[in-house]
């Protein structure tokens, strides 16, 4: 019972203190009316597993990508945020039209879209995630990912949350899509400065 418990606290503080900016991430999506709930979601799921699951073939082949190169996918939030930024700038008619989100509810972009920026949020959780699983057993592991399941699934329900809130919802509502491209393009300006992709180019 103790390895159990040692294992489920283990799990939960790493998933906490390495994703705790996904909230603000989240709420920026939730807030932006082009992106369905259920986009999100997937979305947000596919790029937690897609980062567990780097970080465990990392830790069975003993090969972990150098944090400059993972930094490169920085690049991904700078170009939604101004791409996002230069569709505010040219109008609201792309948001107010009805065709528009309909295209949206049903497309793959914006799941595509969610998922990389978690991916790109969370490149440098490689490092931390690959030796944690290389000193784990197959079992252990599967206990640490249910509790990434679940976590996720809490993030995701409380973003969800904060952004329908019938007080704290409406300015969310109001105001995040417009936050939300420079939220993105820092986020991506920090990403490529903590990885020490800058340096890529200034070789």
């Amino acid at each position: 019972m103790d390895y159990l418990f040692g294992n489920l606290g283990i799990a939960i503080v790493l998933f906490a203190s390495t994703n705790v900016d996904d909230i603000f991430v989240l709420l920026g999506f939730f807030a932006d009316r082009k992106f369905r709930t259920r986009q999100i979601v997937i979305g947000q799921y596919l790029g937690i597993a897609a980062l567990c699951g780097a970080s465990a073939l990392a830790s069975l082949i003993s090969l972990v990508v150098p944090a400059a190169y993972i930094g490169l996918l920085g690049l991904v939030p700078i170009f939604l945020g101004l791409k996002t930024l230069r569709t505010l700038r040219q109008g609201s008619e792309a948001e107010d039209n009805p065709e528009d989100h309909e295209k949206a509810s049903i497309g793959h972009g914006n799941i595509m879209a969610v998922a990389t920026v978690t991916i790109a949020n969370g490149g440098d959780n490689i490092s931390i995630y690959t030796p944690l699983f290389a000193t784990r057993t197959i079992d252990e592991i599967a206990i640490i990912a249910i509790v990434f399941a679940l976590m996720t699934a809490l993030w995701l329900s409380a973003a969800h949350f904060l952004v329908n809130h019938p007080t704290i919802g409406s300015p969310i509502r109001r105001y995040g899509h417009r936050i939300v491209p420079f939220v993105l393009v820092a986020l991506g300006i920090l990403i490529l400065y903590e990885a020490g992709t800058i340096r890529l180019f200034w070789r």
